[in-house]
């Protein structure tokens, strides 16, 4: 099961590494294979990356990573809709930061695992007025069996943010959300926060097996 979570980080972190502002108005299939070629080609030849520097990796994922994803709804669909309204507004807010942390920790040590993966891209449609969509990708290894990595996108505004992505029909969302659940069930939303907060979240076992 943790090849599963590996194959979601090299997918999330291609995301990552070239998305832009002039990208925004792009069609959300055209934008995620638009920068899975570009974001190969910079993992490839990152001396950085290569070497496993830690800073400069985190570094490179948080310079770009925040105005393309929705973390807010990522959160409160991961807490679950009792334990996020149950929350005041700071708890949310740090909430957000915490698991915000935790994935980029997870997609920064990812790129720097990175061998021979390949992204191909199956045929994206879309009706017009859609403001959720799905792009479907797959993740290809030389001797391994492909990895289905679908992204799920909604318009906000003149762009398109993903707040969920699914790994062999796993949620990244509710990957977490058996191990948040726990956590609020011993020690409320503030223990949550701090386990966030410290680093000590797990994906839940249940949703990889």
């Amino acid at each position: 099961m943790k090849s599963l979570l590996n194959y979601l980080c090299i997918g999330v972190s291609a995301l990552f590494l070239s998305l832009s502002a002039n990208a925004q108005a792009v069609a959300p299939d055209e934008l995620v294979k638009r920068i899975s070629d570009e974001v190969l080609d910079i993992v490839r030849s990152d001396p950085n990356l290569r070497n496993g520097d830690p800073r400069s990796v985190v570094a490179r994922v948080e310079e770009v990573v925040t105005p393309h994803f929705n973390f807010r709804r990522m959160t409160s669909l991961a807490v679950g809709r009792e334990g996020w309204r149950g929350a005041s507004s700071e708890q949310q807010q740090r909430l957000v930061d915490g698991f915000y942390g935790l994935l980029v920790r997870i997609y920064s040590n990812a790129l720097t695992q990175y061998k021979d993966q390949t992204v191909h891209f199956k045929p994206f449609r879309m009706s017009a007025g859609d403001t959720t969509v799905r792009v479907q990708s797959e993740i290809r290894q030389s001797g391994a069996q492909p990895i289905a990595v679908d992204y799920v996108l909604e318009r906000s505004a003149d762009s398109w943010k993903i707040f969920d992505i699914f790994v062999a029909g796993v949620s990244l969302v509710t990957n977490y959300r058996g191990e948040f659940s726990e956590q609020i069930r011993t020690g409320g939303i503030d223990g949550l926060i701090r386990s966030l907060e410290a680093g000590t979240i797990v994906p839940d076992e249940a949703s990889q097996s």
